[in-house]
């Protein structure tokens, strides 16, 4: 099979687009034909040695694909050859291939009328997402969710999640023209966190009472001022940090909001509590069939051209998720 190889850290232009022998599924784990495969910030990380993850050399990055089961591990009792699943590699890794190993507890089944595009990008950011939302958060309707990078992947994910659970959404972004797409799924507001201060366009579109739940997956300067725009008794999410800088928190800022900093690890999430996944996924199925998810696709890629793909994803100016897909490899 053909796959995009990192064989050392190095930036996308070190990986290398060979022919790697098929991989095998162990036990609790299936084997996909990838149709097509979601790109995600970490994957530049994980390849240049900076993610939590490691693999050990050679590897292939990629977390998440959308494709067909063609082997089943001894074990497996969800999925059967021949059905079509997205889902999320068994070692954080592997999903730039033309066939991926997932765990049988982290592939969902592709419900009707999504596109492998859309499947292939849809596991990890709705995943983590509704998990953020619904397990850690706690949203309710009627309260007020900011979302940090909004028209990013994860970003608009929240958005159409937050608004489907009732909340008022506002979606913070770093350009203008990336408002037209954050309001086209769902968001009450948008913000541009560039041109003015965080803190006073929240406070200002809240009666200056502050958000309720605020979704940072941008990290630095945006958790600084999100500890200053968050509601009494409010929820910051830590989903990520895709500006680069780890930020660090003065206790007393916690103590003076009453807020809680809720860490969100999806991955970890899935591993311990599968069922719970699994459920989260049959809602998320729900919301698809009614119209109110629309994974957003912003361009497609072939595998070979990987490195470019990963070079415009680095751009931040493409909304919602690019995607490598299989056919014309």
């Amino acid at each position: 099979m053909k796959a995009q190889m990192c064989k050392a850290w190095g930036p996308p232009e070190s990986l290398v687009y060979e022919d790697v022998p098929s991989p095998m599924p162990g036990p609790g784990q299936v084997k996909i034909a990838v149709k097509a495969a979601g790109m995600n910030f970490p994957d530049t990380l994980l390849i240049e040695g900076k993610y939590q993850i490691k693999p050990p050399f050679p590897f292939a990055p990629g977390a998440e694909a959308a494709g067909t089961v063609i082997a089943v591990g001894p074990g497996v009792t969800r999925f059967r050859i021949g059905d079509k699943i997205m889902g999320t590699s068994a070692t954080g890794s592997g999903g730039y291939a033309e066939e991926m190993i997932a765990g049988e507890n982290s592939a969902q089944p592709i419900p009707d009328g999504m596109t492998w595009e859309q499947a292939a990008g849809f596991a990890a950011v709705y995943g983590t997402s509704y998990h953020a939302l619904v397990q850690r958060a706690h949203l309710a309707a009627g309260e007020t969710l900011l979302v940090l990078g909004a028209a990013g992947g994860v970003g608009l994910a929240a958005v159409e999640l937050g608004k489907a659970m009732g909340a008022t959404v506002i979606g913070a972004v770093g350009a203008d023209e990336k408002f037209a797409v954050v309001l086209e799924h769902g968001a009450d507001h948008v913000i541009n966190y560039t041109t003015g201060s965080l803190k006073d366009q929240v406070k200002a579109l809240t009666a200056d009472k502050g958000a309720d739940v605020i979704y940072d997956a941008v990290g630095g300067d945006m958790f600084d001022q999100s500890m200053r725009c968050i509601a009494w008794e409010g929820r910051l999410l830590v989903v990520g940090f895709a500006s680069g800088r780890i930020p660090s928190l003065p206790a007393n800022l916690a103590l003076l909001k009453g807020c809680q900093i809720v860490g969100v690890f999806y991955g970890a999430f899935a591993a311990r509590e599968p069922e719970t996944a699994t459920a989260n996924f049959a809602a998320m199925a729900r919301l698809f069939a009614a119209g109110k998810l629309r994974p957003h696709v912003s361009k497609t890629f072939p595998l070979k051209d990987a490195p470019h793909a990963m070079r415009e994803l680095l751009t931040r100016k493409y909304p919602g998720k690019l995607v490598l897909t299989m056919d014309a490899a």
